[in-house]
């Protein structure tokens, strides 16, 4: 029998497909009855079959009992026929990503189903209203987003489109929790929460690589050891597949009306052309071998000895001036306290969301002998230094520099120069984004802050990040790369100014 507090009793899944067979085990375990319809007879037993099987494992295992697994297949039935899902309470479409196809499944359905049922799909890209307006009664529609693996993956979207009621959204809701995941409200806009809020990150990336700042590897290396994230964007692009990736970066770019922030590399449009997937095909931005990636030593070049280092001169407008001085003395180098650096010392810039050249050009330096170091994190907080050059730098300073830096137990990575180093740029981006959508209304700050920490696996929400390396910087970096790029990509959202100007926090909403 059905739990006495189940918000539906009776759900039917479209789709019989990775995602409809994952959304099925979950509902079914939640102790939910379940029909999985697909017009493929094939398909259906295959989904069944599968199911079964990792429940049999999951038996195996002493995860459940012989009783769990009896009540949980006789929850599962299979339909050949729309006809056969009449008496269900709750729909959710798992079908091809296409918009016709969606809408007319859906307008097959109206009829069919009782009128209090209600439709979901789990569409990731496509518009929940575009969907519904093929309904006669498009107020009984909503988007109910699981993402993949549904069983490991623990956020959902709950998305509104313009129809939609705001009970429906919350007995969603209500449903979501029922299922152990964790709910997110969501407007009807391009990408919803999870796939919108990762958009800094991978673009950004992508424009680094396009300008040469660094290989793909060395900007994966430094988002993950000085940011702290899993994966690298290349990384990350290989396992999700360009195939789906790309299309996704060009659909919210064209559906935001050609919005700067969202715009799309030809890197990826080219290795798509060109077949290198990532991952499922052994050939992505890195090599594959049986599934594991193969990946060069990170190296450097050759050092110069302690004793033949020339003197360090840091500039008065360096971030974290004081913990880069600190960081000299414990190396043990020769420190220039002077004004200005004498002719033989390399001097050091620090700035945030500027390049080397422009950090010479106001603080009248010799680029020649001037370096940059990316200090947002503070030093204790990183396991990488990231060394930026500029132009007309020395090689004997280009050298010099990396093994001023290689003296200490971090890693190190040598960039070309670059408004805001790598992680700066990245970072910065990917907050302005999230806070844009929260200007937009698009969700709360905090639901924010959950998606994208349990939907794409960020070390923290990039709000919460914002605010942890100071809403102020973060203002600072995009102010300068614009004046750098002059590319309103990197224009500041109204949220992150004036919560940065007042000095609240990124997650602070209105009363």
């Amino acid at each position: 029998m059905p739990h006495p507090h189940n918000v539906f009793n009776f759900v039917a899944i479209l789709g019989a497909g990775a995602m409809g067979k994952g959304i099925a085990q979950l509902i079914v375990q939640a102790g939910v009855k379940v029909v999985i319809y697909d017009t493929n007879p094939q398909a259906l037993e295959s989904a069944k079959t599968s199911i079964t099987q990792q429940w049999e494992r999951m038996l195996e295992k002493n995860r459940i009992t012989p009783e769990d697994l009896k009540a949980y297949a006789s929850r599962l039935t299979l339909a050949a026929q729309l006809e056969d899902l009449r008496e269900c309470d709750l729909v959710i479409e798992a079908i091809v990503e296409n918009l016709t196809v969606k809408a007319q499944v859906f307008k097959s359905l109206e009829s069919i189903l009782k009128p209090e049922c209600l439709l979901t799909s789990n569409t990731s890209s496509l518009s929940i209203t575009a969907i519904s307006s093929a309904l006669n009664n498009p107020k009984r529609l909503l988007g109910l987003h699981f993402f993949n693996p549904v069983m490991l993956m623990k956020v959902v979207e709950v998305i509104r489109g313009l129809h939609s009621r705001a009970e429906d959204s919350a007995r969603l809701t209500e449903f979501v929790k029922q299922l152990g995941h964790t709910p997110v409200l969501a407007q009807d806009t391009p990408g919803f929460i999870v796939n919108h809020a990762s958009r800094g990150y991978s673009s950004e990336s992508l424009r680094i690589a396009q300008e040469s700042i660094a290989e793909f590897a060395q900007i994966d290396l430094i988002l993950r050891d000085q940011a702290g994230f899993k994966l690298g964007p290349f990384e990350l692009l290989d396992l999700t597949a360009l195939d789906v990736s790309h299309p996704v970066m060009e659909a919210i770019y064209h559906q935001y009306y050609e919005e700067p922030r969202y715009r799309p590399s030809y890197i990826t449009a080219q290795r798509l052309a060109g077949g290198l997937l990532g991952k499922k095909v052994g050939q992505g931005f890195y090599t594959y071998t049986d599934g594991v990636k193969q990946q060069a030593p990170d190296i450097h070049g050759p050092l110069i000895d302690r004793e033949d280092l020339p003197s360090v001169w840091v500039s008065s407008k360096a971030a974290r001036r004081a913990e880069l001085y600190a960081l000299f003395k414990d190396l043990e180098l020769q420190i220039e306290t002077t004004a200005a650096p004498s002719a033989q010392a390399l001097c050091w810039v620090a700035p945030l969301g500027l390049d080397v050249t422009t950090a010479c050009v106001l603080e009248g330096l010799d680029p020649s002998r001037t370096v940059g170091i990316d200090m947002l994190f503070a030093p204790s907080q990183t396991r990488r230094w990231v060394m930026a050059t500029n132009p007309a730098l020395r090689a004997d300073m280009k050298q010099a520099g990396e093994s001023m830096l290689r003296l200490d137990s971090k890693a190190v990575s040598v960039i070309k120069d670059s408004a805001g180093f790598v992680t700066q740029r990245v970072l910065a981006c990917l907050i302005n984004i999230c806070c844009d959508m929260c200007q937009q209304g698009i969700c709360s700050p905090t639901d924010l802050d959950l998606a994208a920490t349990l939907g794409l696996g960020y070390p923290s929400g990039p709000l919460s990040m914002g605010d942890a390396l100071g809403g102020q910087n973060i203002l600072e970096i995009l102010f300068n790369m614009q004046t750098v790029y002059a590319d309103p990509r990197y224009r500041a959202s109204p949220w992150l100014r004036r919560r940065a100007a007042m000095g609240l926090s990124l997650l602070h909403m209105e009363a």
